[in-house]
């Protein structure tokens, strides 16, 4: 069930909020025992939104009042995980845009009580993450994994990467509203072979056209013909997506937030999974209360 909240102007305040409760229940935990943990941001800039995607047929996925409501949202978050107590071992963050980053280096003169544990790291997230899994020692590591992308940056195999570790665990700002569903036309037979290539990307899979499509026969001029149309509300693209994480984490929260403008435009799904088998069920347990609070 997808637990949906209107804030209005204020969405992206409520947003961090949830974020942050989590962050001070898994500190207060992790305190307690012998692991190593870290907070990791992936998309920690101010943010960086291309308005226009030449290759797509120029699609403007981000609507101008999407926009300066997503780069408010995006100025809290490192902030925030600084502040919680008790601390984190690691601060990570992570920005590709040179000129974003340049603004994150003056966390470490603000935070500067803090300074050796925040790691600032100028490069593409999806490439950092995936090496950062595959290449570290988890054993005695844990993590808490923000992934907020503004759009569709985050691949399929960057999500499989994180999960595979079993030490990570991940809230996940699904580019719903301003991105997939907008990709998904209502006449697949109509969708450009690069959107259905970004689907795959982000899904991991193909099979999210026979569960968001479905044939239809229709009668023209020319006699019948059949049409592969799209059969998907939000509750299904949710399903579908809680569907995907539980087939490699070992805990997925049953009740993402639907995160919407201050036009009650959809724009964001709120995920959480786990991928500690031992810890999941506490974490799973918490997140839920979280994302259901009002």
């Amino acid at each position: 069930m997808i637990e949906t909240h209107e804030f209005g102007g204020n969405w992206t305040e409520e947003k961090l909020k949830r974020v942050e409760k989590y962050l001070k229940a898994y500190a207060t935990i992790m305190n307690k025992q012998n692991f190593r943990f870290a907070y990791i941001d992936a998309f920690a800039g101010t943010g960086h939104i291309e308005e226009k995607n030449k290759t797509d047929n120029q699609i403007f996925l981000f609507q101008q009042n999407d926009i300066k409501e997503i780069e408010t949202y995006s100025k809290g978050s490192a902030r925030i995980a600084l502040e919680i107590k008790p601390e984190f071992d690691k601060y990570i963050f992570i920005e590709k845009s040179r000129k974003h980053f340049t603004e994150l280096l003056k966390l470490k003169e603000e935070f500067k009580n803090k300074e050796k544990k925040i790691d600032l790291i100028n490069t593409d997230a999806n490439s950092w993450i995936i090496d950062r899994c595959n290449n570290y020692k988890w054993q005695n590591n844990r993590a808490v994994l923000f992934l907020d992308p503004y759009g569709m940056q985050v691949n399929w195999e960057t999500i499989k990467a994180i999960a595979n570790t079993e030490a990570i665990d991940l809230w996940y700002l699904f580019p719903f509203g301003i991105g997939v569903n907008r990709l998904l036309k209502k006449d697949a037979g109509n969708m450009p072979i690069s959107w259905e290539a970004k689907l795959n990307s982000i899904f991991g899979t193909t099979d999210w056209k026979e569960a968001f499509y479905s044939e239809t026969l229709e009668t023209t001029l020319f006699g019948n013909e059949t049409k592969t149309v799209k059969d998907a509300d939000f509750n299904k693209i949710s399903k579908f997506i809680v569907k995907r994480l539980k087939s490699i984490f070992a805990g997925v929260a049953e009740n993402p937030l639907l995160l919407r403008n201050s036009k009650n435009n959809p724009l964001y799904l709120l995920y959480f999974a786990s991928g500690n088998p031992v810890g999941a069920k506490t974490a799973i347990k918490i997140a839920q209360d979280i994302l259901k609070r009002q």
